[in-house]
């Protein structure tokens, strides 16, 4: 192992263990375009980040992975040496992707979308869209789920709080029913 190939796990390792702020900084400097306000919460990106665009607003959740290769054309290699596929993956503006999802090559993700915990995406999904499963699929549209999310018994205002202030806050509200 080459010291340039150390230095970088021992750098990725630190970033990882830093802010949303850092691990942004840590992709642009390897060419991945990432635009204002997103929060990364993982640092599973291919080892293609150049291929990768991100749009305004956007949230990664931790344990989502982006991969814009497919390694399984190493099973051609009789057929076809040397060769490997490529994809990019685009996200548009205002998108919150859930905890262990997985986008696959040549993956587009329209603007003003959620995609839910566990998906696996491949392909292109139109704007104002929920996305779920494996394969993922789109399940109903934005206005449905902020009707959805309006109605919900569980919704508190307390994004703007400490945790220390908001655990009374939802205890309050869960052991009152």
């Amino acid at each position: 192992m080459t010291l340039k190939i150390i230095i970088n796990r021992i750098q990725r390792f630190i970033v990882d263990k830093s802010s949303s702020d850092q691990k942004i900084k840590y992709f642009r400097n390897q060419g991945m375009k990432i635009g204002k306000n997103c929060i990364f919460e993982t640092m599973s990106f291919s080892t293609e980040p150049y291929l990768v665009e991100i749009g305004d607003e956007v949230g990664i959740s931790n344990g989502t992975v982006l991969i814009t290769h497919d390694a399984g054309i190493r099973c051609f290699r009789d057929e076809l040496p040397g060769d490997d596929i490529f994809g990019k993956i685009i996200i548009g503006n205002n998108v919150f992707i859930g905890i262990n999802c997985t986008l696959l090559p040549n993956t587009i993700i329209g603007n003003n979308c959620i995609v839910g915990a566990g998906s696996v995406l491949r392909g292109r999904y139109p704007d104002n869209s929920v996305i779920i499963g494996n394969p993922a699929e789109v399940l109903v549209s934005m206005n449905v789920q902020k009707l959805m999310y309006r109605q919900n018994l569980g919704r508190l205002r307390t994004a703007d709080m400490t945790d220390e202030k908001k655990k009374p806050v939802v205890m309050k509200h869960f052991t009152s029913k």
